[in-house]
């Protein structure tokens, strides 16, 4: 049976391991979406991943989500990640940025503008801004003719990244951001070739792989979904015929992987895995659910046919993660507080073990 610990291959990269640290947002970038000396540090300490994906990042000043997020989409924010991919590449490590582009949840009070989705229907909840949580906004519905300029949001980011070090990127097709309200079937609903049927409801996600795999490669292009799920008050009342259509077209296109939350049950997943003929990254946990991914957790799923293996908030507190789990240490826990605010403290000074020969 493949373990966690075996080597394995992600597009053109040879993997030491099949751990991957999953995307989580941080809010620790500096003014006009800067990428900082303390995020190099940050990621570099969590080199020893299979792969490293970064937080999201956004494709455009529109597709922003969250205030103190990064971008890619202007040459200072292409400098600023430099120093770390380098120091990622410099540790041993192989990193991938997210490109997420925020869709109908952000805010005018964050951007500056008025959000865009594929419907005038709002978020679920509040959103965050810089001066706290605030309803979130009714977006303008994008016309059919900006749709693929947002789809090829994704694949002017790639470019930044490859250009900026990035070893790859993966679309944030989940969580009810953009790409995910355009699957959705609650914020969705548009009646031109983008809305409706499920064949419709898929295009602006292969639109937006289609374009980004031209860009960059598919080889260096993933995408990660969430089926099934109700982050911000989306809704999918089709998961398994929709997955399945939507991983059909991707498979066109040769990605270097598919990245799944369990946000459905184990026999959604498991046929999507068999709808999928390519590289499979599994998230066992949900997103800010009761339990964290543990290494019994990661082992049913390598056994269930995953490929690769992502931990959240493990990552968190725990920068030697490959090793503990290795060795069965335990693993300490994060402070909540941190997760989004208090620059160094609760980013950086998690300390590795101390291991001995």
């Amino acid at each position: 049976m493949t373990t966690l610990f075996d080597r394995g291959r992600l597009g053109g990269l040879e993997l030491p391991n099949r751990v991957v640290m999953a995307p989580m947002t941080r809010v620790r970038a500096a003014a006009r979406g800067l990428a900082t000396p303390s995020m190099a540090v940050y990621y570099a300490q969590r080199a020893t991943a299979g792969l490293i994906v970064s937080e999201g990042v956004q494709p455009s000043l529109v597709g922003q989500s969250n205030p103190g997020t990064p971008g890619l989409y202007t040459d200072e924010q292409v400098a600023s990640w430099r120093p770390v991919t380098h120091a990622v590449h410099t540790n041993g490590g192989r990193i991938f940025a997210q490109i997420m582009h925020g869709g109908r949840v952000s805010h005018p009070a964050t951007t500056g503008l008025r959000p865009v989705g594929p419907s005038a229907v709002a978020a679920t909840g509040d959103v965050f801004t810089p001066g706290g949580p605030r309803p979130a906004p009714v977006p303008r519905a994008l016309e059919t003719a900006e749709v693929p300029g947002e789809a090829r949001a994704y694949a002017d980011a790639a470019r930044r990244a490859v250009d900026a070090g990035f070893d790859g990127v993966e679309l944030h097709g989940a969580n009810g951001y953009l790409i995910s309200q355009f699957l959705s079937s609650n914020a969705n609903l548009r009646t031109d070739r983008y809305g409706g049927p499920v064949a419709h409801r898929v295009r602006f996600a292969v639109e937006a792989a289609a374009a980004t795999a031209d860009a960059v490669g598919a080889a260096r292009t993933g995408i990660r979904l969430s089926p099934g799920g109700t982050f911000w008050g989306v809704a999918e009342t089709d998961v398994a015929e929709l997955y399945t259509a939507l991983l059909t077209e991707l498979a066109r296109l040769g990605l270097a992987y598919v990245h799944l939350e369990a946000t459905a049950g184990e026999d959604v997943l498991t046929g999507l895995r068999r709808a999928w003929p390519g590289t499979l990254i599994v998230n066992p946990a949900v997103p800010m659910g009761p339990r964290q991914t543990d290494r019994s957790a990661a082992d049913h799923w390598l056994g269930l046919g995953a490929d690769l293996i992502s931990f959240g908030r493990a990552y968190l507190a725990n920068p030697d993660l490959v090793e503990r789990l290795r060795t069965g240490l335990p693993l300490a826990p994060a402070d909540e507080s941190t997760y989004y605010s208090g620059g160094d403290a609760g980013y950086l000074t998690y300390p590795a073990h101390r291991y001995t020969a």
